[in-house]
């Protein structure tokens, strides 16, 4: 399988009537995306079905259509997908909902479970599961990377932060496990004993005493 370039998303506070954000996205459409995610948190069900509907008419199976959040109406609407996060539904539930054949994307802000992923391309915790474009799987040493010398250099501020080196910002977690010598799908697990912001402590998880 060969995932788009572009996952783009349309947002309904961008374009706030339906003939706009149909034409928005024929936009991206034209300009080649083919995965394209339906976001709308402020209206009724009839207008996001609505919506959904005519977006559906004007891209057909050009663009792969994810609806946020809403299994039921991914399903009314015909839609390829859902996506759903932290305080939504399961993924389990929405699964049961939408069949195994549509897509189904998850987002969590904690970002030991975003790693796990990487590093598997598996649910989390079930190392038994078919895994996702295994091609693409990360080692641990990657994804922290990732979070920290690539993400301060991403921001322009590899001067700074990013890794404890002489000159920068004493910015640092202590977790309670050794996440590189663990097991990969015991990554999600993790929690943050202590968080130091240049140097001043702005966490620390109840019982630390360390």
């Amino acid at each position: 399988m060969k995932l788009p370039l572009l996952y783009a998303i349309v947002d309904v506070p961008i374009s706030p009537d339906t003939a706009r954000l149909v034409a928005f996205a024929n936009e991206l459409a034209a300009g080649g995306c083919t995965l394209l995610q339906y976001r709308n948190k402020s209206c009724n069900a009839r207008v996001m079905l609505e919506q959904a509907r005519e977006l559906k008419t004007h891209l057909g199976s050009s663009v792969r259509l994810i609806m946020n959040d809403r299994a039921d109406l991914c399903l009314v609407a015909e839609f390829d997908g859902v996506h759903v996060g932290q305080d939504d539904l399961s993924p389990e539930a929405v699964r049961a909902i939408i069949g195994p054949e549509r897509w189904l994307g998850v987002s969590t802000l904690n970002p030991f479970a975003i790693m796990e992923t990487a590093v598997t391309r598996q649910p989390r915790a079930k190392p038994d599961h078919p895994v996702f474009l295994p091609e693409e799987r990360l080692d641990v040493a990657s994804v922290v990377r990732g979070y920290t010398v690539n993400a301060a250099a991403a921001a322009w501020r590899a001067d700074e932060t990013g890794s404890l080196s002489p000159g920068k910002y004493a910015d640092l977690i202590l977790l309670d496990r050794d996440i590189v010598a663990g097991s990969p799908y015991e990554l999600g697990d993790t929690e943050v004993l202590l968080t130091l912001l240049g140097g001043k402590e702005v966490h620390r998880e109840e019982g630390f005493a360390g």
